[in-house]
């Protein structure tokens, strides 16, 4: 197996993104920089200390939003050069410049909440509900107000934005440029490896000595890392516990939750359900996956193989745009829009090279088009990865054009819904292209495995393990790698039960993840994906009426909280019941894999 060594600079410029409708150049984006530097400082002179009326409220947020959508561009430019090549050192000046020179910004712009917090709640009120672009804006802030510091510090911590940003930058350059993974054996051979080439390749490779002598080394590559990855961890899970102290929060997990509008009951009955009642089913399937692939022990490296390795679909990119537009065809003309574009006007990085971040994500400019990551492999599962992120870009893409950018963005608890809900479309299109057994066995494995098994169980794993982190820390204690290990294995080891052996370094798994940087996201994928299996099942049985509700809900961006855009959907998140019909229907589904096994094996 060959290691990424491409340059940036070898590849095929038609398999890249371009960033050109954010800034024609690097020279672009540094002039940008300063003038909205020089522009915010001119807000801030000609606003500050005069948000006492609805009129000069209304039109400082228009400016306000004016500048945001600046900044927007500016930080996209920044990071998404920066993605593609961290080992670029143009693109980490480039990068460097915009967090410096964002703590400034910030600074320079915290006054406008703090303003507007300090008068008394009647006057507050009252330019809320006279505010014509704006009301959703301020009746968010409304509920920030018992939790407003005072303003100089509320201008400190904005100022201190960039410094407290730097341990996942960190994280990050320690991952992506510092851990040498250098070479392990299997069959008598030494085989090169690096991040990309494992969580890519050879985690799910079906030779098992291949795959597990893969592991070995990639954990004890790890462990040599993991004090110096704790401690940057530590850092920011401190942080967020001293800003929710000073902000009168009980605990750092209320403190996150408040910025999603979500409830700690709603956060804990999805960590705690899925633990409990989804436990079984998976465990029934850690046990096919054993069977079809003919191993003794069924270990925790193991999980992410193929059901049938035999009957991995290989495609091209050109063969991914006609499977992912007659899947979602469904979705409508202004939809299925934005696909072709994607993909002919290079709204996606396909390319695999040195320095390329790993994983897949959308970014979406509020001002622009959508811009999608992926190191192409040919594999199909690749097919769900792409549905996945178009699933994003659509829905970024409706609410931009419907909301302003202060209310585009949804919760965190809503965010991974429609990107799931696209992979359950690919889903049902797939199953309905074929009566072979073996092809539909490998879709709803495909639906188990990249579907459930990493949104429900890999997502919700980081999310009990996350939870119990921040009580540590809510009880006072620093983490340090051995207490972080010591949670992550519990969590992984009542999870699986004796359906799988833990093996050693399968607790190092917190190292490898970038979502612990990013507050309470990990739970979220679960909540995303129950919305979706529900919403995906009133598609396939209510056709139009269900895809225009379901358009309606993307149009809403953040304009409303998430259990109201899951009630435009028509799903009630407000008891248990979603969710325990999402769980009912994966046991459905590993039902049916069983059987479909049963009657390949007559």
């Amino acid at each position: 197996m060959e290691i990424v060594s491409t340059l940036r600079s070898e590849v095929n410029i038609e398999e890249t993104w371009d960033l050109t409708p954010l800034f024609e150049s690097n020279e672009a984006f540094y002039d940008s920089l300063e003038k909205t530097g020089a522009e915010v400082k001119a807000f801030n002179q000609q606003y500050k200390g005069t948000l006492t009326d609805s009129e000069t409220v209304e039109a400082m947020l228009e400016d306000y939003a004016a500048l945001s959508e600046r900044l927007d561009r500016l930080g996209n430019y920044a990071s998404l050069n920066l993605s593609v090549d961290q080992t670029n050192a143009e693109s980490q000046k480039l990068y460097g410049k915009f967090s410096s020179a964002y703590g400034d910004i910030a600074s320079n712009l915290s006054f406008i909440d703090s303003e507007l917090l300090a008068l008394d709640a009647e006057k507050l009120e009252e330019i809320k509900n006279k505010s014509k672009q704006f009301k959703r804006y301020l009746e968010k802030l409304v509920k920030r107000k018992p939790h407003q510091l005072h303003p100089e510090v509320e201008k400190a911590l904005a100022a201190f934005s960039s410094t407290f940003h730097a341990p996942y930058g960190l994280y990050d350059a320690t991952k992506m440029l510092d851990i040498d993974f250098g070479t392990f054996e299997a069959h008598g051979q030494d085989i090169p490896m690096n991040y990309v080439s494992f969580e890519g390749e050879l985690e799910v490779d079906a030779d098992t000595e291949m795959r597990r002598n893969a592991f070995r080394k990639f954990s004890d590559t790890l462990k040599k890392y993991e004090n110096t990855t704790a401690k940057t961890y530590d850092m920011v899970v401190q942080q967020e516990k001293t800003e929710s102290k000073l902000r009168g929060y009980d605990s750092v997990i209320d403190f996150l939750l408040d910025r999603q509008e979500v409830s700690r009951e709603l956060y804990n009955r999805q960590i705690d359900l899925i633990m409990t009642e989804l436990a079984p089913h998976m465990r029934r399937y850690a046990k096919l996956l054993q069977k079809t692939n003919h191993l003794e022990t069924m270990r925790f490296e193991d999980l992410k193989i193929s059901l049938d390795e035999s009957f991995e679909p290989h495609i091209t990119v050109e063969e991914s745009q006609e499977y992912i537009e007659k899947a979602l065809s469904v979705m409508g003309d202004d939809y299925m829009q934005l696909i072709d574009d994607a993909y002919n006007n290079r709204y996606i990085d396909f390319v695999q090279n040195k320095g390329k971040s790993t994983g897949a994500f959308c970014a979406s400019p509020y001002s622009t088009n959508p811009f999608i990551l992926i190191s192409w492999t040919s594999k199909m599962t690749e097919v769900f990865v792409l549905a996945h992120e178009l699933g994003h870009a659509g829905h970024f893409n409706l609410a931009n054009k419907n909301q302003n950018i202060f209310d585009a963005e949804s919760s965190l608890y809503f965010v991974e819904a429609p990107s799931t809900m696209n992979e359950m479309l690919m889903a049902n299109y797939l199953l309905q292209e074929s009566d072979d057994p073996r092809f539909k066995r490998w879709v709803i494995a495909s639906i188990i495995s990249r579907t459930y098994y990493h949104n429900f169980v890999t997502h919700l794993l980081e999310a009990a393990y996350q939870r119990e982190v921040y009580n540590q820390v809510d009880a006072g204690e620093n983490l340090t790698a051995a207490l972080l290990n010591d949670i992550k294995k519990k969590v992984i080891s009542d999870f699986w039960g004796d359906a799988v052996d833990i093996t050693e370094g399968a607790e190092l798994t917190w190292m490898r993840q970038p979502h612990y940087y990013m507050g309470l996201y990990p739970y979220t994928y679960s909540a995303g994906l129950t919305i979706a299996t529900l919403m995906s099942k009133r598609i396939k049985e209510e056709g139009h009426p269900a895809v225009n509700d379901w358009i309606e809900v993307l149009k809403a961006g953040g304009s409303k909280p998430p259990v109201e855009l899951a009630k435009m959907a028509g799903i009630d998140l407000t008891t248990d019941a979603a969710l325990k019909e999402t769980i009912t229907f994966i046991g459905s589904l590993v039902d049916e894999l069983e059987q479909l096994t049963a009657e390949i094996d007559e």
